[in-house]
């Protein structure tokens, strides 16, 4: 499988499945470091797409708070980052339908941005000649909306454009299906508590959107 997060690309190993990666923000980078350490015999990881430079990548990439260091080396060249001897070419295009997808043959591409939920944003990387596309997060008119555990085996071929839910359904979902599938449920509640995210602030501060985002 050949994979393009947009914000990584290819490797060319054969029997892989070549996937690009948008932007290694918290998702993408997390993706990144399991591909590399458990999935390399499956995923190809063959581009990044990404607005800052391949030093600062090279940098998030090595060192993180929750899962600790990098298993493995990582070094920085201009336009590209060498992850255990191999190069990952990296692309700088604001506008994902101007990614290579087409000329490296890109099977999924990884969409962590969070700038390309809807579905015609998500499209963009179809457009760039990616067959399939995968939103980190919840989306606007996907082809499908998969959560692991719960409707996984509904997904097929045709779905294009492919959302991944939110953290806290994929928490949640496969304790409910759990439930349903054994006893039924007749009427429930949840909390979910989680520290604040990127897209909040920890100071009180007045916001544009969504009042609950400001504390």
């Amino acid at each position: 499988m050949r994979i393009a997060i947009p914000s990584i690309l290819p490797f060319n190993s054969g029997n892989t499945t070549p996937i690009a990666l948008a932007a290694p923000v918290e998702v993408g980078r997390n993706f990144f470091r399991a591909v590399v350490e458990r999935y390399s015999n499956e995923i190809e990881i063959v581009s990044i797409n990404d607005l800052f430079e391949p030093k600062y990548l090279a940098y998030v990439l090595k060192y993180d708070s929750v899962f600790g260091r990098f298993k493995g080396t990582v070094e920085a060249k201009e336009k590209s980052l060498i992850i255990n001897g191999k190069e990952i070419p990296i692309t700088a295009e604001r506008d994902p339908a101007n990614l290579p997808h087409a000329s490296n043959n890109i099977d999924v591409a990884l969409e962590s941005t969070g700038f390309f939920t809807k579905r015609e944003g998500a499209a963009k990387h179809l457009e760039a000649g990616a067959k399939k596309v995968l939103i980190s997060a919840p989306a606007g008119n996907p082809d499908f909306t998969v959560v692991i555990g719960c409707n996984d085996d509904k997904l097929t071929n045709e779905h294009k454009i492919i959302s991944m839910a939110s953290c806290t359904t994929n928490c949640l979902g496969p304790v409910v299906k759990v439930l349903m599938d054994n006893y039924g449920i007749v009427n429930g509640m949840m909390t979910t508590v989680h520290s604040y995210t990127g897209d909040q602030r920890p100071v009180d501060t007045a916001r544009k959107d969504d009042p609950i985002k400001m504390i």
